[in-house]
């Protein structure tokens, strides 16, 4: 039996409607450097020219845009990391509406900055000792507000979708068909949305989520058949990826469509970034570049194989950038 909190290929496909005057249509892109060096046919589906620099923007319109005029004065609250923060705040921004992100304090400062550009107040937090759901639901309590999950929600989910939408309109286009479809994953939002739009249209397309080297919380679902943290300690430099566990809906979703998760470590994460800069003259965050390093390091077998991956985000400091592409 069908979850009816889980959203449908229909609801992607509602999403598209509701995105299609304000989101960018990123193309899908062939890459013959990739090609020849993985022995397959590779697209690229680039995100990182989304508005905000990521695709959470996507998600983030779809979910302020289901809020009902009369709630959208009391605005709305949500948590990130960085990418999430700046979707929210560029839609809060288009809608009028007012936002307040709960960030924690060791974000990029880049991110931090640009998310207050989009006009929203930012509240910092320390991740290692505070809860961020519990300050953010806090202040939707006390305000009013709204909250707005980064990725657990069918709102943000089908918003995501449209990135698998796109991709599989485009390979309709094309007169061709993925055999694989890859996508960095956090909480599964991304990768979610991806496989109700793919599937839908390609139901022989594999799903692979991409998480950092042992912040595989995915990987394990995945191979446990239900919801398991990962059980890292510290720090990667995919800052984007370090939720601790699938969201409920996302894994149901994903699991439920036969997904499956690789890992990629912090130093091929950083030749991914590089080759991105170097070979397709793209500006990609480590976290945007880990389903791309999985691809590099072998760790999906393109050989022969028809592959898309998602290049999901590109906001990266400077400095961190600098000493990745030398």
């Amino acid at each position: 039996m069908t979850d009816p909190a889980l959203p449908t290929a229909a609801d992607v496909d509602a999403a598209a409607r509701v995105l299609l005057p304000v989101a960018v249509r990123t193309p899908l892109l062939s890459s013959p450097a990739l090609d020849a060096l993985t022995g397959g046919r590779i697209f690229l589906k680039p995100e990182v020219l989304q508005r905000t620099g990521s695709f959470k923007f996507r998600g983030a319109f779809n979910k302020l845009s289901s809020i009902p005029p009369a709630a959208r004065a009391a605005g709305v609250v949500a948590f990130s990391s960085g990418n999430h923060a700046q979707g929210v705040a560029a839609a809060a921004q288009i809608l009028g509406m007012p936002a307040t992100i709960v960030m924690p304090k060791d974000a990029p400062v880049s991110k931090i900055e640009r998310t207050k550009g989009y006009g929203a107040e930012v509240v910092l937090y320390d991740r290692d000792k505070e809860d961020r759901d519990a300050i953010a639901r806090d202040l939707a309590r006390r305000r009013g507000a709204t909250v707005v999950p980064p990725f657990d929600d069918p709102w943000v989910i089908a918003g995501q979708g449209t990135v698998g939408r796109e991709i599989a309109e485009d390979f309709i286009a094309r007169g061709l068909a993925p055999d694989i479809v890859s996508a960095p994953a956090s909480g599964g939002g991304l990768m979610a949305g991806i496989a109700l739009a793919v599937r839908a249209r390609f139901p022989d397309a594999a799903l692979v989520t991409v998480e950092p080297d042992g912040f595989d919380d995915h990987a394990r679902s995945f191979a446990a058949g239900h919801r398991e943290p990962h059980r890292a300690i510290g720090r990667t430099i995919c800052d984007a990826l370090m939720a601790s566990i699938p969201g409920e809906l996302t894994f149901a979703i994903n699991h439920g469509l036969g997904a499956h998760g690789v890992t990629a470590t912090d130093t091929e994460v950083g030749a991914a970034v590089a080759f991105a800069f170097r070979e397709l003259k793209l500006v990609v965050e480590p976290g945007g570049a880990v389903a791309l390093a999985a691809l590099l390091a072998g760790r999906i077998d393109a050989k022969g194989r028809t592959v898309a991956v998602v290049l999901s985000g590109g906001n990266v400091d400077a400095d961190l950038y600098a000493r990745l592409i030398q």
